[in-house]
Parts: C-alpha cells; sequence; structure tokens
C-alpha cells in the first residue's frame, strides 16, 4: 500500500489530519489535495518544524492510517470509520 491510495481516498481523510495537525485549514487541505510533499510543506510551515520531523511525524501518522486498513480492502478509511457494507 502506498501514498496514492491516501491520495485517492483523501477527502475521508481531512478530519484525520486535522486532528493530527490542528492549525490546518480546510481550506489548506482542500488546496493539499492529498499531495505529500504539498502537505509536509504546509505543516513544516505552520509548525516551524525541520523538514526530518516532519517526515518522521508524516510517517508515523501514514503507519497508523495503513495499519487500520483490512487485507484486501482497494479503499482506504480512516481509523475508527464504520466499515462500507
Amino acid at each position: 500500500m502506498n501514498w496514492d491510495r491516501i491520495e485517492g481516498n483523501w477527502k475521508q481523510f481531512k478530519g484525520n489530519v486535522r486532528q493530527q495537525w490542528g492549525k490546518l485549514t480546510d481550506d489548506e487541505l482542500d488546496v493539499v489535495a492529498g499531495r505529500r510533499n504539498l502537505l509536509m510543506g504546509r505543516i513544516q510551515e505552520l509548525y516551524g518544524i525541520s523538514k526530518d520531523d516532519t517526515e518522521k511525524q508524516l510517517a508515523d501518522w501514514e503507519k497508523r492510517i495503513l495499519a487500520s486498513a483490512q487485507p484486501g480492502e482497494t479503499t482506504l478509511r480512516p481509523p475508527n470509520a464504520p466499515a462500507a457494507r
């Protein structure tokens, strides 16, 4: 699984991103539109942290998201989101 799947399901993850990085606005998340490099840049800028720290935070978040995925799922959903029926 890779970032492309997160990007493809970005609308479902915006709320989860806001929980992790509360300084990001909905408008900023709309501009980011799931693009990892833009998200990293906004986090760095808003929180005044280094690229390495941002990468670590983003990688940790990504691991949590990917760990919540069920085997065989074709789409991702945020942790604790109800399963599609």
